[in-house]
C-alpha cells in the first residue's frame, strides 16, 4: 500500500446522492439505510466533513441525513456539517433562479436545520453568485445567523476571486471555502494558470486568478465532481475520446504500481496541488467511498512527473 504517516489532507463527503429521487416523492426507510451505510463508509475512510445543499433531492438529502443523525447518538459531535443556499428550483413559474436576499438566506438556513435535525451548521455556503445580491444584505443575514449560533463559518460556491473580494468587503467574518468543479476531467482551473497570453486560453472560461486569490487569503478550495463521475475508473462512457481512454489506462497503471485504487489516484492528483484542494466525494456506493481512503497518501507519494503525465494525458496534448 501507499506509505503511511503522511500529512493529513481533507476529504469531504458530498451528500447530493442521498435521499432518493429529485421529485417530490417521499423518501423511504431504504433511502435512510442507504444514507447510514454511506456515512459509515465515509467515517471509516476518515471523513468528518459532510456537504449538503437545501436543493439536493428536493431537500430529501438533508432529511435522510437528519434521520441518520437522530438515530446515531454522539454522531453530531464527531462530524462537521455544511450546507448551501441560494438556488431556487421550480418556483414562481421559473425552472430556476438565484436568491441571496437576506430573508431568503434566513429562511433557507432554518429549513435546512430542521431537516438536518441539528441546531447549527459548521459552514454555510452561498451556492451560486446571485446578480441581484446585495453584499450588505448577505452580511446582515450571516451576522444574525452567527449571533444566534446557527452558523459557525461562511463559504461560497462557484464564485470567482473578484466576487469573493466584493462580498468580503462587507462581511465581518472571513470566507473560509470556495467550492468549484475541479478534477482531472474538468481542468479549466488548472489550464488558466499556464495559458495566459496563449491562444488556447480562449477555450477556457475559468476566471484567472481565482485559485491564487483563495490561496492568498487562506480560502479552502473544495473540489466537487472530483472523481470525474467515474469516467476514468470504470463508469460506462458511450464514446470516450482517445485522451479519455489513454487516461483511464494510465490511472489503472499508476494504481497497480502504487497498490491502491483508481479513485485514490484521481483524488491524490488533486490533493498534490499546493493550493490544498479538498475533494468532495459524491458517490453513495460504500465500496467506492472506501476506495478513496488512500488519496492523501497518494498525494504525498506522487512524483512531479507522474502528476504531469496525468495532466498531459488527460488534456490530449502537450502543455505550451
Amino acid at each position: 500500500m501507499v506509505a503511511a504517516g503522511q500529512p493529513a489532507r481533507e476529504l469531504i463527503y458530498g451528500c447530493m446522492g442521498l435521499g432518493g429521487s429529485w421529485s417530490s416523492e417521499p423518501y423511504s426507510s431504504a433511502h435512510v439505510d442507504e444514507a447510514a451505510a454511506a456515512v459509515d463508509a465515509a467515517l471509516e475512510t476518515g471523513i468528518t466533513l459532510f456537504d449538503h445543499a437545501d436543493i439536493y433531492r428536493s431537500g430529501k438529502s438533508e432529511a435522510v441525513f437528519g434521520e441518520v443523525l437522530a438515530g446515531t447518538p454522539g454522531l453530531r459531535e464527531r462530524i462537521r456539517l455544511q450546507t448551501k443556499c441560494g438556488i431556487r428550483l421550480n418556483e414562481d413559474g421559473l425552472k430556476g433562479y438565484y436568491d441571496l436576499s437576506r430573508d431568503a438566506i434566513l429562511a433557507r438556513v432554518n429549513e435546512s436545520l430542521t431537516r438536518l435535525r441539528t441546531d447549527y451548521v459548521d459552514v454555510l455556503m452561498l451556492h451560486r453568485p446571485d446578480p441581484l445580491m446585495d453584499p450588505a444584505e448577505v452580511a446582515s443575514a450571516v451576522g444574525q445567523l452567527m449571533a444566534e449560533g446557527k452558523v459557525r463559518a461562511l463559504g461560497v460556491s462557484n464564485m470567482s476571486g473578484a466576487q469573493i473580494e466584493v462580498l468580503q468587503d462587507r462581511l465581518e467574518t472571513p470566507v473560509v471555502a470556495n467550492q468549484l468543479e475541479m478534477s482531472l476531467l474538468k481542468r479549466a482551473w488548472l489550464e488558466s494558470t499556464v495559458l495566459v497570453n496563449h491562444a488556447e486560453g480562449t477555450d477556457h472560461s475559468f476566471p484567472h486568478g481565482t485559485v491564487e486569490h483563495c490561496v492568498r487569503h487562506g480560502i479552502t478550495l473544495q473540489a466537487y465532481g472530483a472523481l470525474a463521475r467515474g469516467l476514468y475508473t470504470g463508469a460506462p462512457a458511450p464514446a470516450p475520446s482517445a485522451a479519455e481512454e489513454a487516461t483511464t489506462r494510465l490511472v489503472v497503471q499508476l494504481a497497480a504500481e502504487k497498490e491502491t485504487t483508481g479513485e485514490s489516484i484521481l483524488l491524490g492528483w488533486l490533493m498534490k496541488h499546493p493550493a490544498g484542494i479538498a475533494p468532495v466525494i459524491g458517490t453513495a456506493n460504500p465500496d467506492r467511498i472506501r476506495a478513496c481512503a488512500d488519496a492523501a497518501a497518494v498525494a504525498a507519494s506522487m512524483t512531479r512527473t507522474e502528476w504531469y503525465r496525468l495532466w498531459v494525458t488527460a488534456r490530449g496534448s502537450n502543455i505550451p
